[in-house]
């Protein structure tokens, strides 16, 4: 039976892909920084672990506790629509270490059994605000074109051990908590230039009208790229995520 190691599953993405996973006869270890035993079905097939993936002796102790693993879903991220010119540095510095760091420290930990097995999958979820400029998430967006990157050339580096390296760049999803979650990095609200930009953003991350992506295209996505050697280095999760790769002739 094979298993899957998921980050940031206490909601959304992560929780319904950990969902999706169990119903499909894995064992799943979903990880959250906070564990909560009512946030996924009960199953003998789930181990529900503590993971903050911005703490090196978290992940280190996240190692020992699953033993080994066939796919490792890196979906843990936090966001914040905040003006360039007004990004705090702390802010941007928090971005960069959750969204970046942590996701590079992650695969770090668990690429060396991948490739010592020469099997493996490793899945990493970014966005597709890192297929064009957008207002208020420049910051947000360089922090997750840089997983793109390191991701792509990952793919290249594994290849020779067997070991697949995926992307899944899910759209703007409503249903899930980042609208909610963003507004604790908000700055400039208050701002007379930005104030009502800010406001259309935000209120834009809660409207469900139009393509958008739900947490279940992004499940789907990823199950692709855990179970499906043919996927393309970049798979779109959601109406919206097609839509923007279709424009851009597949390219991220």
């Amino acid at each position: 039976m094979s298993t899957v190691l998921i980050t940031g599953c206490s909601s959304g993405f992560g929780q319904e892909t950990a969902r999706l996973f169990l119903q499909q006869g894995w064992q799943v270890i979903a990880t959250m920084r906070t564990p909560n035993p009512d946030a996924l079905p009960a199953s003998d097939r789930l181990r529900i672990l503590p993971l903050d993936i911005t703490d090196p002796a978290s992940i280190a102790a996240l190692v020992e506790a699953a033993g080994p693993i066939d796919v490792l879903v890196n979906n843990a991220g936090i966001g914040a629509p905040v003006p360039v010119e007004l990004m705090p540095t702390d802010t941007a510095r928090a971005l960069f270490e959750t969204n970046l760091f942590g996701t590079l420290a992650m695969t770090q930990a668990f690429v060396p059994q991948f490739r010592a097995r020469r099997a493996g999958v490793v899945v990493n979820v970014t966005s597709t605000v890192t297929l064009k400029a957008l207002p208020l998430v420049g910051v947000y967006s360089a922090s997750k074109a840089a997983v793109n990157a390191f991701t792509a050339s990952l793919a290249i580096e594994m290849e020779p051990f067997s070991v697949r390296v995926r992307l899944v760049l899910p759209g703007r999803s409503p249903e899930t908590r980042f609208g909610a979650n963003a507004q604790a990095f908000l700055h400039g609200q208050d701002h007379p230039d930005y104030a009502e930009s800010i406001a259309r953003i935000i209120a834009g991350l809660r409207d469900g009208s139009g393509p958008v992506t739900h947490a279940g295209d992004v499940a789907q996505a990823v199950w692709r790229a855990a179970t499906d050697a043919n996927t393309p280095l970049r798979i779109p999760a959601g109406a919206d995520a097609e839509a923007w790769m279709a424009e851009l002739g597949g390219r991220a």
